[in-house]
């Protein structure tokens, strides 16, 4: 007769909570050689390959199943394994759910309004919303992931903390930006979301969560993190100008200079996630383009979609990526490790 062990879910993975590694700007050296670097970076350009020429409204397929992402498989992915996760996870598909979750956030903003203070910015609701998800993001992350893999929603819900501003600060950046890529990555490596649900993880859950960081940023006047200000591309995000410019790649009509045309704006931001960016820049920047937005003026006489999409993936490595003062704030755990890759 089968033992209790060979009937229990496969899963030889211990889960932990994810802790800050690089206290130092010489640890920024390990950072760079991390298994975690090399994941986060592979899952942000395999999703600027799975979007490229794409529109936001275009039709795609989404999964119904979790199964794994072709990152970097854990020890545990074997066929059996995926046979398993076909049979017991049904058809509610976990994008809805984070769909779900994102709708979630932004349903606390409408039930915390600003309070009344003297300093225009960085409004002390904020916290107070922060809280709540603080005190909910593991019943959150719960909703999302199977019950056989519940072990990892501790160390997944770290991730959604860190990915929606400091609430000490009340400031938002491209490192906030960063852990919400890492919490989709960190799904994708437990293999709640699939490899090829690639535009739907970009178009429908990334594209969600800017909408509600948008509304946080608005209602809460959140200060910009370690912003460089008009040397810097944005404010707030970095993710979906290489994402999409990578939609852009090849369009019939729009070029790389259109994009600081207001009536082209206007027309087709619905469609693409770029010009989604820079209505919000027009909408809370007065002024002339050039000067509150000198990097994006400078980005629109690039020739080329393909050539911006290049130069902006250099620019976040550089940007972003390579900057101690926003990676200090990174968290490793068991699924971005900040063990040296393992090649």
């Amino acid at each position: 007769p089968e033992t209790s062990e060979e009937v229990a879910p496969p899963l030889q993975q211990s889960f932990m909570i994810p802790k800050k590694e690089i206290n130092m700007v010489s640890d920024m050296a390990k950072w760079k050689r991390s298994q975690a670097y090399a994941d986060y970076m592979g899952f942000i350009l395999t999703l600027n390959e799975g979007v490229k020429g794409k529109k936001l409204t275009c039709e795609y397929k989404v999964s119904e199943v979790g199964g794994g992402f072709g990152l970097s498989p854990l020890h545990f992915r074997e066929d059996w394994y995926v046979l398993f996760l076909l049979s017991t996870l049904g058809k509610n598909g976990p994008i809805e759910k984070l769909v779900a979750l994102l709708n979630t956030l932004d349903r606390w903003i409408d039930e915390t309004p600003p309070v009344d203070q003297p300093s225009r910015f960085g409004n002390k609701a904020f916290r107070t919303w922060y809280a709540k998800l603080d005190q909910e993001a593991e019943k959150l992350v719960a909703t999302v992931i199977p019950k056989h893999l519940a072990d990892a929603a501790p160390e997944v819900a770290v991730y959604l903390k860190e990915s929606v501003g400091n609430s000490t600060r009340i400031d938002y950046g491209t490192g906030h930006e960063a852990a919400f890529a890492a919490f989709l990555c960190c799904l994708c490596k437990i293999g709640v979301l699939r490899v090829d649900d690639q535009m739907a993880i970009v178009f429908k859950v990334f594209n969600r969560y800017l909408e509600v960081m948008r509304k946080l940023q608005k209602t809460y006047r959140m200060e910009p993190a370690g912003s460089q200000g008009v040397w810097g591309l944005d404010d707030f995000q970095f993710l979906p100008f290489i994402w999409g410019s990578s939609q852009l790649i090849d369009h019939p009509n729009l070029e790389p200079r259109h994009f600081v045309d207001e009536k082209v704006v206007n027309e087709n931001h619905k469609d693409f996630m770029f010009l989604e960016c820079i209505l919000f820049i027009t909408e809370m920047k007065t002024g002339p383009f050039a000067e509150h937005s000198n990097q994006l003026w400078n980005i629109s006489a690039v020739p080329s979609w393909s050539k911006v999409n290049q130069g902006l993936v250099r620019m976040y490595k550089a940007e972003c990526l390579e900057k101690f003062p926003v990676i200090q704030h990174f968290k490793f755990g068991s699924l971005l490790p900040i063990q040296p890759v393992t090649s």
